[in-house]
């Protein structure tokens, strides 16, 4: 299935005691790219979130973000740093008495004290923790890759309009050309008369000047491999594979027989339409560009 190579997913889940999020996003590339934006302490989760999403997708500049608060707080130990709060209190207590102030300490003053309090992380189960995450985030991956696939499918569409006007414009050129060799001919012929006036008219040779110039600028050859890459192309589009390569050679092979047609060419007719099929090819190049 063609996927594009834009994607975004995003899940947030609370789970024992973790609010977690997941976001995955991506824009297209030439091969795979990953990067990861972790809260410090979980970095040990980078290269475990990369193969994850490596697994999932092979081109792209892929991005990660994992953010987690502990809310039932199992991971933080809060103990009192006596020594300092002691040292506040007596400290406190002597302007007190010196300058006769009235009042005496209430608990919310022994939280706005500077390092009163020593905030310690416990140690963590790193494989809990993954276990935790790793849900989360193929939950956002699936919706990533999800996005991926229905950009994939409008891509898809298009290129499928595209493809059936450049059949329409191989199918002018093949009924043009056999009439530039006739018109040749007979042009041909009609100058020799005008030369030779009366003189008898050797139809051999106007037959074998119009071959030279038949196998110079006829573009059967041309044609015919056009229909077999456009065939492949087709099949391209609908294969279960990552084809974005692939389809990115076969549009060069495709341009690269318009590009000899059009210098074969010896018709204005001809000439129009290679113009536009070039454009048109310009076109599906930019699209496959956003192809897995």
């Amino acid at each position: 299935m063609i996927r594009s190579m834009t994607g975004f997913g995003r899940t947030r889940k609370v789970i024992d005691g973790r609010d977690i999020l997941v976001e995955i996003r991506s824009v297209n590339h030439r091969y795979f790219e990953f990067s990861a934006k972790l809260p410090r302490s979980y970095n040990y989760l980078e290269d475990k979130l990369k193969q994850l999403v490596s697994e999932k997708i092979s081109r792209g500049k892929t991005e990660v973000l994992l953010s987690v608060y502990n809310i039932a707080g199992k991971e933080t130990q809060i103990s009192i740093n006596r020594a300092v709060v002691e040292n506040y209190v007596t400290a406190i207590r002597e302007v007190r008495d010196e300058f006769k102030i009235s009042g005496d300490l209430c608990p919310s003053d022994i939280f706005r004290m500077s390092d009163a309090f020593n905030v310690l992380k416990a140690d963590t189960d790193e494989d809990e923790v993954w276990g935790a995450v790793s849900g989360v985030a193929a939950d956002a991956l699936e919706k990533f890759i999800q996005m991926r696939q229905n950009e994939g499918q409008k891509i898809k569409s298009d290129l499928l309009e595209k493809v059936a006007l450049i059949e329409i414009k191989i199918a002018e050129i093949e009924k043009i050309s056999p009439e530039t060799t006739e018109n040749y001919r007979n042009r041909l012929n009609d100058r020799m008369k005008e030369i030779l006036e009366n003189t008898q008219i050797d139809e051999q040779r106007i037959l074998l000047e119009a071959a030279v110039f038949a196998e110079k600028t006829v573009v059967d050859e041309e044609t015919v491999r056009l229909h077999s890459h456009i065939a492949q192309l087709r099949g391209m589009l609908d294969s279960e594979d990552t084809v974005g390569r692939k389809l990115d050679f076969l549009v060069q092979e495709i341009n690269r027989e318009v590009n000899t047609i059009g210098s074969k060419a010896q018709n204005l007719k001809i000439t129009k339409i290679v113009v536009d099929l070039k454009s048109e090819l310009e076109k599906i190049r930019e699209q496959i560009q956003n192809i897995e």
